[in-house]
């Protein structure tokens, strides 16, 4: 499928996408959305891909929501941003939160608003040396939105998701690498490859299990202990039926590399 503001490429089952609009500092449009989501669901569902490599073109990751595109509501009246992020920058997070498969994310050059969103809604989040981290909202009498207030206090704790979203001052990679937010910061030309490099061992990997892993690391964040313990037992009974498991041991008895199928 063809896109007019992401490019998409598919080798050695990883998709790598890429958020295509350089020109605007990619910042998030109405089409870029809803072709963002069509991509989402297209790579889930091609019987091939399994990671998703995410990052953007030119000299940044994503400016947040294009905020001269006209799309945030036009009219007399103030424009109701709630349909906006409704429509649109949910459906996306949401997505990416219940992904089936990992989901790796490369933060080049800036990575503002819901831009930021995008990149911790990652599963493995690296970012160039840099890179920086925005929340600006309160700079123009916004409140963070697209999952911010969500992600921010689970990864970095309230103090400094505060200071982050009320202040609306720019975290350098390395300081949000220090702080959780983030896998971890590399030089700026090694970025890519090593993206790319933790892509591929994820898409090699037992993607059944990966996909287990990330949802119950996600539903740990709300669960009790006991609760955590019962998802940790579905889980551990689906992929101890897996064919990735029987590989998995059947490589370690026999001292080989295990060929992972995802299955």
């Amino acid at each position: 499928m063809a896109y007019a503001t992401l490019l998409v490429e598919k080798k050695d089952r990883v998709a790598t996408i890429t958020l295509n609009r350089p020109e605007r500092l990619n910042a998030l449009s109405a089409e870029l959305m809803t072709e963002l989501l069509a991509a989402l669901r297209e790579i889930e569902n091609d019987g091939e891909s399994r990671a998703v490599l995410l990052t953007g073109a030119g000299r940044g990751f994503c400016s947040g929501a294009d905020l001269a595109s006209g799309d945030l509501g036009q009219g007399d009246g103030p424009p109701d941003l709630g349909v906006a992020l409704h429509d649109r920058y949910h459906p996306v997070i949401r997505k990416m939160n219940s992904y089936r498969m990992p989901i790796v994310c490369a933060v080049n050059g800036a990575a503002a608003g819901a831009g930021m969103s995008l990149a911790l809604a990652g599963d493995i989040v690296i970012a160039a040396k840099s890179a920086t981290f925005l929340q600006a909202f309160c700079n123009i009498g916004l409140v963070p939105d697209a999952g911010s207030t969500w992600f921010l206090p689970r990864l970095a704790g309230s103090a400094r998701a505060l200071g982050m979203t009320m202040l609306g001052e720019k975290l350098p990679a390395a300081t949000a690498a220090e702080w959780g937010l983030i896998w971890k910061c590399v030089e700026d030309a090694e970025l890519l490859g090593a993206a790319q490099a933790i892509a591929l061992k994820l898409a090699n990997g037992p993607t059944l299990g990966l996909g287990l892993i990330r949802k119950i690391v996600r539903q740990s964040q709300t669960n009790s202990l006991d609760e955590q313990l019962e998802v940790e037992l579905e889980a551990q009974r689906i992929a101890g039926r897996s064919r990735d498991f029987v590989e998995g041991v059947t490589a370690f008895l026999q001292k080989r590399p295990a060929k992972f199928s995802g299955q």
